[in-house]
């Protein structure tokens, strides 16, 4: 909503031809160069209006992200979601957020089923066929797992490996998907059992190898 705003902000310099000064205009710089454009008076009013409103906007941002922030510091399990690649702390929250009590899901798999995750299935003369995801549950958690796992395509490890495997077969879109499922699977665990097995001995492996190296 601020982004919208801000672009009404832009439309109006646009529509009186007016270049901008400032690298970033929402700056403290910027600012005072909006403060002082000479406007006629319907313009000015508008861009007064306009300026005020991310000024609130800015406000309310501050204080949920502090408040995020003071939350995330005192829940173990955003350190233990963080272990996966891709996932930040906003992400790790959300996570916790939408998926509430771990216990209700009895495997992963339900999990990433509940979560619109799975492929749907199709049955025909017989024959069962796996279509698109089922786009069940909860949007916002969807996109934060997709998100994180684009954030997998410009890094390294078995995610990105596996990543490239299926774009190869499936395509780039398909194996997003299908890493979102899999960042979703590390979760499930990392929630249901304060830890995630298979990252902590990567992790311990690292360390051995880095030992061995300054040895």
């Amino acid at each position: 909503m601020r982004s919208a705003v801000k672009n009404r902000v832009h439309a109006i310099l646009a529509k009186h031809g007016i270049a901008r000064e400032h690298a970033d205009l929402f700056g403290k710089g910027g600012r005072e160069f909006l403060a002082t454009l000479q406007l006629r008076d319907a313009p000015r009013r508008r861009l007064d209006s306009l300026i005020s409103l991310i000024c609130d906007f800015d406000r309310e941002i501050e204080t949920t992200t502090t408040e995020i922030e003071q939350r995330a510091k005192a829940d173990d399990r955003v350190d233990v979601l963080t272990q996966i690649r891709g996932v930040g702390r906003y992400t790790a929250m959300l996570i916790i957020a939408e998926i509430g009590d771990i216990n209700r899901f009895p495997t992963a798999r339900h999990l990433c089923s509940w979560a619109g995750l799975t492929p749907s299935v199709r049955s025909s003369d017989g024959k069962a066929r796996l279509g698109h995801i089922t786009r069940q549950g909860s949007p916002a958690l969807r996109w934060a797992l997709v998100e994180a796992a684009q954030k997998i395509t410009t890094g390294s490890g078995p995610l990105r490996e596996k990543f490239e495997r299926i774009a190869k077969r499936r395509g780039r879109k398909i194996a997003k998907v299908a890493i979102a499922r899999e960042i979703l699977t590390l979760a499930y665990y990392g929630l249901r059992d304060g830890q995630i097995r298979c990252l902590a001995r990567r992790s311990r492996a690292s360390a051995k190898e880095k030992l061995a190296a300054a040895a």
